[in-house]
């Protein structure tokens, strides 16, 4: 074989290679779930987010990286296999509290590519780098907290604060990854003995905060009977008040009315008014009313005649009043 033939075939070869290449590598598809980048030559253009069919320079002049648009989860402390089999990390999660005690901590961080150009250029290893910033964060945080909040009621603030610092970590690295949420999973003490004597100081805790509530509500329940009974004796008072004001107002019209009979005859209204006293004062006294007429003493008794009237009959009531008339004149 010549070897201008030789040259002619390798050429031909080559032609068919870069023909098959730019057939295949001309075109490419983007999924529901995928965010696509195109590279020229090194340089990234903007992302892809349309899912699709899409065509673009074949191979080496660009191409094209793909990554997911799911929410991933780091699991930071422990790992957690196909089959459900969990295995720690102690020396990741071991932690020392603001005041001076180890407690072994593991959390989830929730998180998704939210600028791929960023994730695939700005850093070699964004997971990594993810991880490490997870850990400054939480041994921070924890490293300002009491041992007593990082297990009982300060999770949430522990919670909130490592997530605030992680994504202003995160931000400041510029790797196009977004932290969604950060979750604490367990916060325990290192052994058993030490965990042993915390549960019951936690107990003790627990038992503490019942009886401040149902001291708080014996206090509630009292303060609403006091209240009550408070209400109740206004009520009366303002009752006895209005009772004893029309009281007065009937013996202001009782008074008016006698002074108006005073008026029209002053002596019979004084006899009157002596005799209803005396009879309002000494109720059960005999009463008499007596007249000296020259030297011989008659009296009247009130209660002997009104016992005479209630004795007689009423066809003679007529006939013993006139008899009375006429003896007094």
């Amino acid at each position: 074989m010549s070897t201008k033939r030789l040259l002619t075939i390798i050429a031909l070869s080559l032609m068919g290679i870069m023909l098959i290449s730019a057939v295949f590598t001309s075109w490419y598809t983007v999924d529901e779930s995928e965010q696509a980048i195109v590279i020229t030559f090194g340089e990234a253009s903007e992302p892809i987010v349309d899912p699709g069919l899409k065509f673009k320079m074949p191979w080496p002049i660009q191409t094209v990286e793909k990554l997911s648009k799911e929410t991933f989860s780091l699991k930071f402390g422990y790992s957690q296999s196909a089959d459900g089999e969990i295995e720690s990390f102690d020396k990741d999660t071991k932690m020392i509290t603001g005041d001076d005690n180890i407690v072994l901590t593991d959390l989830v961080v929730q998180w998704k590519i939210t600028d791929p150009k960023s994730y695939l250029f700005n850093a070699e290893n964004p997971r990594e780098l993810l991880h490490d910033a997870t850990s400054a964060s939480i041994r921070s945080i924890i490293g300002n907290s009491k041992i007593d909040d990082a297990l009982t009621s300060g999770k949430a603030q522990i919670e909130s604060d490592t997530n605030d610092l992680l994504r202003s970590l995160i931000e400041k690295y510029d790797i196009g990854i977004s932290v969604l949420t950060v979750k604490l999973q367990d916060v325990e003490l290192p052994n058993a003995e030490v965990r042993s004597a915390f549960t019951a100081v936690t107990d003790a805790e627990e038992t503490k905060n019942t009886k401040v509530n149902q001291a708080d509500k014996y206090k509630n329940q009292k303060v609403s009977e006091a209240i009550g009974e408070k209400d109740e004796s206004i009520s009366n008072a303002n009752g006895y008040k209005t009772a004893r004001i029309e009281q007065a107002k009937g013996d202001i019209a009782l008074f008016d009315k006698l002074y108006v009979e005073y008026q029209n005859n002053k002596e019979i209204t004084k006899q009157r008014l002596v005799m209803e006293t005396l009879d309002a004062v000494l109720p059960n006294a005999n009463l008499y009313i007596m007249n000296d007429d020259g030297g011989t003493m008659k009296y009247l008794p009130l209660q002997s005649l009104e016992a005479t009237k209630q004795a007689t009959p009423p066809a003679s009531t007529t006939t013993e009043t006139e008899t009375e008339e006429g003896s007094g004149k």
